[in-house]
């Protein structure tokens, strides 16, 4: 059975941030999807899934130039279904990591969070919500964290990455007002993928119950699933990887 049975036949669809844990499982799940027409894989580094549905294409998230050539070339194929921004950052070794304490905050550590976490997946949007079909559903994705949300923060900590994923969760609201007004049935949409067993979570895996700790391939199945169940009604919503809405 499909994991996008809502979306068009054959559809055209985006993954950004191929490379990575998530990412990777996306590009995987969909290559055997009998609804997924072209998969355009994009990373810093292509990646060869050896699917002949599969095309893999250099793209440098944080280069505005790179996007733009980027979505001109997956639009090469039409209009597009489905785009899912899967990219992020938490950590860099020694150089950046999640801070514990407020003085911890270091300037450049935390313009680098925001530049990859918040503006890179904005200028995503800015050259591929254009692009995305008018006269069916399609949907733009990207995958945020439930550590961003305002109202869900009890514990403080981590205030980089909790305040650039609450800044892309802004981005994705505002961002849905304006594409509905030319895209009715389209769905913009923020993702939490549960903590998932990638780089990206190793470092912070030791507290996190064995039930909790999701694999890859789970946790691109379940958010193809949610995706495939969102309307036009819930755009600009931020959702958990079974469903569940998540406060701002």
């Amino acid at each position: 059975m499909s994991r996008i049975k809502s979306f068009n036949t054959a559809a055209n669809i985006v993954i950004c941030g191929a490379s990575g844990g998530i990412g990777n499982a996306l590009v995987s799940a969909l290559a055997g999807d009998e609804r997924a027409g072209n998969i355009s894989a994009l990373s810093r580094t292509p990646t060869d899934f050896g699917s002949a549905g599969v095309r893999s294409l250099p793209f440098d998230i944080t280069n505005d130039a790179s996007v733009a050539n980027a979505a001109d070339q997956c639009a090469d194929a039409g209009p597009l279904d489905l785009v899912i921004v899967a990219t992020g950052i938490l950590h860099d070794g020694s150089r950046l990591r999640p801070e514990k304490r407020m003085q911890d905050l270091d300037a450049e550590a935390m313009a680098e969070v925001f530049r990859i976490n918040t503006i890179a997946p904005a200028i995503v949007a800015k050259h591929f919500l254009p692009l995305m079909r008018r006269d069916d559903k399609t949907a733009f994705a990207a995958i945020s964290a439930r550590v961003g949300s305002i109202g869900d923060n009890r514990l403080g900590g981590w205030t980089s990455y909790r305040a650039s994923k609450a800044a892309l969760n802004m981005v994705i609201k505002t961002l849905s007002i304006e594409h509905a007004r030319t895209h009715p049935l389209g769905v913009v949409a923020a993702l939490h993928p549960g903590t998932t067993d990638t780089d990206l979570s190793k470092p912070f895996q030791r507290n996190v119950p064995e039930e909790k700790l999701f694999s890859p391939g789970y946790t691109a199945d379940c958010l193809l699933r949610v995706v495939d169940g969102l309307t036009g009604d819930d755009t600009g919503g931020f959702f958990a990887w079974n469903g569940d809405p998540i406060e701002y």
